[in-house]
């Protein structure tokens, strides 16, 4: 039985990084560069002023031994217009911010520095304004190329792409990225105990929670589902329903992994392509098969076959399926926030595998605490809905005991807890 590091080092090793793709900047939020991107403009594109305010030459301002000077103001500039006057000795231009600099004028002195106020209050016209106190030199303006000079590489290949670098693209006047496109899932649930929802219920069947809980997976994990349906218990049905997976990059199989008498996985695997391994020393999630299919244009696809319990469904994704959608994307497949926390009750381990226990973290005077979320049965499907993290007891250690740190795998990171 392989250990869970043995086993996602199988995973990945099957898992190969993607080609690329032109996709819109909106789409490609968590893709990863293909390319680099390099700047065709300055931004800003030219000095421009910082503060609502005037911009004057710093020399004319001289309030050594005077409450104020004054000076001639000549015009004004909004943000996105050009400057239309020169600003020269004993004048001022009224500028907003963001808007270009004229020229002749070195510094910005915010409305807060003058008496713009009360010559408002008072009905004065702004024909001249006081300036009170003395600006250096540079003082609220931002160069041109401050930010991105023309000809600089911006954003390198390799670079995942979040709001802030979406906004960089946006800022070049990019519209489109060249990104390594998003792995296609195909998720096949089988057994003849499944109905899909919205199906009439039937005595003795169950919906099809794991094909919509893995599809979701896969979307917050970057990648694109296909949920195929259901296979029947029967390898015609198993055969069929895996052929309309074939175009896909990843198949992942809920069910159908065990040692019962129509546990197809390994069979379909075993008929179409190449078995791995099929348990990891692993509580819940320890039936877990993974092969490669060839496909009929005899690519090898990788199949992941999660545990047909909901949460060892879940927990075996999260552990397996993630990572393997990173890496096809060129992102690190690394796992998710580690945190130590206090545990506020025993985790018991009767058979040496590592358990992963559905726990809740929170903060209490500055230090994590973690709780089971209940019963910790496989199917139980709303103890992993009420966790937000997955607390580990290690395969050596028969039991955790309340007080003990205990090291937690974050699937969520809630902002009222951190």
């Amino acid at each position: 039985m392989l250990s869970v590091e043995e086993a996602l080092e199988r995973v990945l090793g099957a898992s190969h990084v993607l080609g690329t793709e032109e996709t819109p900047i909106l789409d490609s939020l968590g893709q990863v560069l293909a390319e680099d991107v390099k700047s065709g403009l300055d931004i800003p594109p030219l000095d421009n002023s910082a503060m609502d305010g005037y911009a004057v030459r710093s020399r004319d301002v001289d309030t050594t031994g005077h409450s104020e000077t004054t000076l001639k103001v000549v015009g004004s500039i909004a943000a996105g217009q050009l400057p239309e006057n020169v600003v020269t000795e004993g004048t001022a231009v009224r500028i907003m911010t963001g808007a270009p600099v004229p020229d002749g004028a070195d510094a910005i002195v915010p409305f807060e520095d003058t008496d713009e106020v009360e010559r408002r209050k008072s009905g004065q016209d702004l024909s001249e304004i006081a300036i009170r106190v003395a600006p250096m030199e540079g003082a609220h303006v931002r160069p041109a190329g401050q930010d991105i000079h023309n000809g600089q590489t911006v954003l390198a290949k390799g670079t995942v792409l979040r709001p802030a670098e979406i906004g960089v693209l946006a800022s070049l006047g990019l519209t489109t990225s060249t990104v390594i496109r998003r792995p296609l899932v195909a998720i096949l649930a089988t057994g003849d105990e499944l109905l899909e929802p919205g199906a009439p219920h039937e005595a003795g069947k169950i919906y099809n929670s794991n094909g919509y809980a893995t599809a979701s997976a896969v979307v917050r994990s970057g990648g694109v589902p296909k949920v195929v349906g259901i296979a029947e218990d029967s390898m015609a049905s198993m055969n069929a329903r895996l052929l309309e997976c074939m175009e896909a990059d990843l198949i992942v199989t809920t069910a159908g992994v065990s040692k019962g008498d129509y546990d197809l996985v390994k069979d379909a695997l075993a008929q179409h392509g190449q078995m791995d391994f099929w348990s990891v020393r692993m509580r819940p999630a320890k039936p877990l098969a993974f092969g490669l299919l060839e496909a009929p244009d005899r690519r090898r696809v990788p199949l992941l076959g999660l545990p047909g319990n909901p949460v060892s469904s879940m927990v075996a994704f999260e552990q397996f399926g993630r990572p393997a959608v990173h890496k096809m994307m060129g992102r690190p497949a690394s796992s998710r926030p580690m945190v130590k926390a206090i545990l506020d009750e025993p985790i018991y381990n009767s058979d040496g595998r590592r358990v992963f226990a559905r726990a809740i973290v929170t903060k209490r005077d500055g230090v994590y605490h973690a709780r089971l979320t209940g019963n910790q049965g496989s199917n139980l499907l709303t103890s992993m809905a009420r966790a937000n993290g997955l607390a580990i007891c290690p395969e050596e250690v028969p039991k955790m005991e309340a007080g003990q740190m205990v090291d937690v795998h974050m699937i969520d990171w809630p902002e009222e807890v951190f």
